[in-house]
């Protein structure tokens, strides 16, 4: 039943741009107050055979007064209103004349997955001869051959491609798409349960929902082969679920009970995920045997709320409550940890997410660290050596000083000017940066969540963007296509 609504409300979103061009706010508010009452309509129990009909109509009504509009069109009137899209653009972001042209999406092909992508480029540079050539900002010919859009066309977005509302008046504090994979997505929920949803083929489903937590769901991650999810929850255990059928296969309980905020796998062993809880403890788990790794455990200032490791899985990061991030050394061979460096960002403000990249793109090769603390900033620094430290390289004015709000690094690189990060915000939009540009760094700005966005995933090849809300609301965006 939900689907019909769903689907309503994304011809509403096609065809957005066409109403009021000279009053933006009033696109955003229709668009909101649609989502409102069709999902209160959604309800009400009418007959499926009514909803769909109420579909074909709407559809056929608004073809007719707008013109068609085709899954796969860029649904621009006009060049002007094309480039200002009510959901996802700002009014006056872009300072590149190019820009003002056709926005199209090209790109080059991906090598793999996110994990062996960083790892193949390490690799290249630290074997890379001294004297040899490396991209620079002058690489015309690297640029062209990534399609020389520029990161505002590349990141130009184009509505809602579809609305999940099964965990409706429950936040979801995290969502992610599955490894190497264009149309498999889950989400956590602090109704105790997780949801993994298909987007094709269409319409979107919810393809299985796994339950079985006794408590809010605060964390969860894919594994490599995408055949199991782990998951942590305030009710002081760590779950591992088969994603096909949703069973439980193992259930592994904090010998402390304490609440477990946040999990990670290691990249190089997902057989060992690394947990953090409310007692300001990190630990090693074998998800295998259920068992803590002997000389995996360690102590923060606070409780943990974020973790991340590099690329080759052999530093650890951590983030806490009390403002600190900490960098770990990890033992491959034994799962053991040892602690590195320190580096407090704020006193007393929440370390609510942490990413790692090798290199934020081809031309900006330092490896770096993108976190998000309760500062009314995301932060970008850059990682100095190999035990972890860290050095502030960019800040990026959000509204962030209580939720647990969540950013990440684009998933592909390219030899394109710029480097894109994304972030969900406290004032309900999703907002894209450019970590190379000294000023109006804003490259995007999607509207239309209904409260403070804490979470967003790229697909593998960037086509669609998920973003998930404190409402319980999932929104998956699609990019614009030429």
């Amino acid at each position: 039943m939900a689907a019909v609504w769903q689907q309503v409300l994304a011809v509403d979103a096609r065809y957005n741009a066409y109403r009021t061009p000279t009053f933006p706010q009033f696109r955003t508010q229709y668009i909101r107050r649609r989502s409102q009452l069709l999902r209160e309509n959604a309800k009400c129990g009418f007959e499926p055979g009514l909803r769909k009909q109420y579909l074909r109509l709407r559809s056929q009504l608004l073809g007719q007064r707008y013109g068609p509009l085709s899954e796969q069109s860029s649904f621009r009137a006009s060049s002007v209103r094309s480039s200002r899209t009510t959901l996802d653009r700002m009014e006056d972001f872009e300072e590149d004349p190019r820009a003002q042209g056709a926005r199209g999406h090209r790109r080059s092909v991906s090598r793999g997955s996110y994990q062996l992508q960083a790892q193949m480029n390490r690799a290249v540079y630290d074997e890379r001869p001294p004297g040899s050539l490396v991209p620079t900002s002058v690489a015309e010919a690297s640029r062209a051959m990534a399609g020389d859009t520029t990161l505002s066309e590349n990141y130009a977005f184009a509505g809602m491609h579809h609305i999940f509302d099964q965990h409706v008046d429950s936040a979801v504090p995290r969502l992610q798409f599955a490894n190497d994979d264009k149309h498999l997505l889950a989400c956590c929920s602090l109704d105790g349960s997780l949801s993994i949803m298909t987007l094709s083929p269409s319409p979107p489903t919810v393809k299985v929902t796994l339950k079985g937590h006794a408590g809010p769901v605060t964390d969860f991650a894919w594994s490599l082969s995408n055949d199991i999810i782990v998951s942590t929850s305030l009710d002081g255990t760590l779950r591992i679920w088969n994603t096909e059928d949703g069973r439980c296969i193992r259930e592994v309980r904090d010998p402390e009970s304490s609440e477990l905020l946040c999990c990670t796998f290691q990249p190089m062993n997902n057989n060992l995920t690394v947990v953090g809880n409310s007692k300001h403890h990190l630990q090693v788990v074998n998800i295998s045997t259920g068992k803590k790794v002997k000389g995996g455990s360690s102590k923060l200032t606070g409780r943990v709320l974020s973790l991340s490791f590099d690329a080759p899985g052999k530093i650890l990061w951590a983030g806490d409550d009390r403002g600190s991030i900490f960098s770990f050394l990890f033992d491959m061979a034994t799962g053991k940890l040892t602690k590195a460096k320190r580096l407090v960002v704020n006193e007393g403000s929440s370390i609510c997410s942490i990413s790692a990249r090798s290199w934020i793109s081809r031309e900006a090769r330092d490896p770096s660290l993108l976190v998000n603390a309760c500062v009314n900033k995301l932060l970008l620094y850059r990682v100095v050596d190999n035990e972890g430290a860290l050095q502030l390289k960019r800040s990026f004015p959000i509204q962030h000083g209580s939720q647990l709000v969540h950013s990440i690094f684009c998933p592909l690189m390219s030899f394109r000017q710029g480097a894109c990060v994304v972030t969900g915000s406290e004032d309900a939009c999703v907002y894209f940066f450019d970590v190379e540009r000294n000023t109006k760094a804003i490259v995007n700005k999607l509207q239309g969540h209904g409260g403070p966005v804490l979470d967003v995933s790229f697909n593998c090849d960037e086509s669609l963007l998920a973003s998930a809300d404190s409402t319980g609301m999932v929104i998956v965006w699609r990019r614009e296509q030429k």
